[in-house]
Order: C-alpha cells, then structure tokens, then sequence
C-alpha cells in the first residue's frame, strides 16, 4: 500500500502517451525609442543647486547629474548604461574658472607691479608714499574730524560715568554710617 501512495501523484505522466511540452511565450521586440530630456532645481526660487540630464538612443543610455554637497562643492556624475550594466565616473573636480578678459588682465598686471614696488620698497627701507589727491584730502580731512568728534565724546560720557560713580560712592558711604 505505501508503494502505490507514492505512484499515485505520477500516474498522470505515466499514462499520458504525449510527453509533457510547456510552451514558451516569446514576446515580440519592441523598436528602440529614443529621448532625451534634461532639468535644473533648486530649493528656492531662483536658486539651482541640481542639474540631471540624459540622452539614449534607445540601446545605451548616457547621461549626467550634479549637486550642490554641504561643503558647497559641485559633485558631478557621468554615466553610461548599457546591457552591460550601469558605468558611473565620479566627477569631483570644482568647474572650471571663467577667463579673465583683457581690462582685467591689464588691471592685474598694473597691480602686481605696483605691489612688487611697494614691496622692493620696503625690503630696501625706503617708503613710498603715495599721492595724495584732492579728493583724498578731502576725506582724510572728513575722517580726522569725525575722529576728534567721536573721541570728545568717549571723553565726556566717560567724566559724566565717573562723577555718577563717585557721587554713588559717597551716598554709599553716608548711608553705612
């Protein structure tokens, strides 16, 4: 009895003349369909602090995103996807800086040398001084006249604070005896 217990489950296939044949679906292969799309956000109005975006034709996608980190440095990451997987490139390297045009170039030249001046200057004990314009008389003038205002000031406000604490000091001592 215990052998046809186990039989039963096979029976089926056993008095089936057709061998069991399961079928497989192939589902048909759709074309490839290309895009594209790219965006830039931000927390706030105005402000964009990440950029995505990504370009396939269907087979291989490529595609881009960068963000703002919290040391404020720009991370960016390249990609390529494929049938070989994902292929990240961590970019982290700061964007880079905007070429100077010609009037800055010549300004920071000018001022280089006059730096070097000053500074050759000062090596050897002798102290340029520069020109004194009228507009910067003018100034240098207005500057030492607030200063005497503010300083006559300080003055007062300090001999006023002085009296007020010696006369406290003196009520003190006439009211403990």
């Amino acid at each position: 009895m215990f052998k046809l217990i186990a039989i039963l489950p096979l029976l089926p296939l056993i008095l089936c003349e057709t061998p069991y044949i399961t079928q497989s679906t192939i589902e048909p292969q759709e074309p490839p369909r290309p895009y594209a799309f790219g965006y830039a956000a931000g927390r706030y109005p105005g402000h964009i602090d990440r950029t995505h975006s990504e370009i396939s034709n269907g087979d291989v996608v490529q595609g881009s995103y960068s963000y703002v980190d919290p040391k404020f440095q720009i991370r960016t990451v390249d990609y390529v996807a494929d049938k070989n997987g994902f292929h990240p490139v961590l970019n982290f390297s700061p964007p880079p800086l905007p070429q100077d045009s010609l009037a800055v170039a010549a300004a920071k030249e000018r001022h280089l040398a006059q730096y070097q001046a000053i500074a050759n200057a000062h090596q050897s004990g002798q102290v340029i001084v520069p020109i004194q314009t009228p507009a910067f008389q003018k100034i240098a003038t207005k500057h030492n006249d607030l200063y005497e205002e503010i300083a006559a000031e300080h003055a007062r406000l300090a001999a006023e604070r002085e009296a007020e604490k010696l006369h406290q000091d003196s009520s003190n001592l006439i009211n403990h005896y």
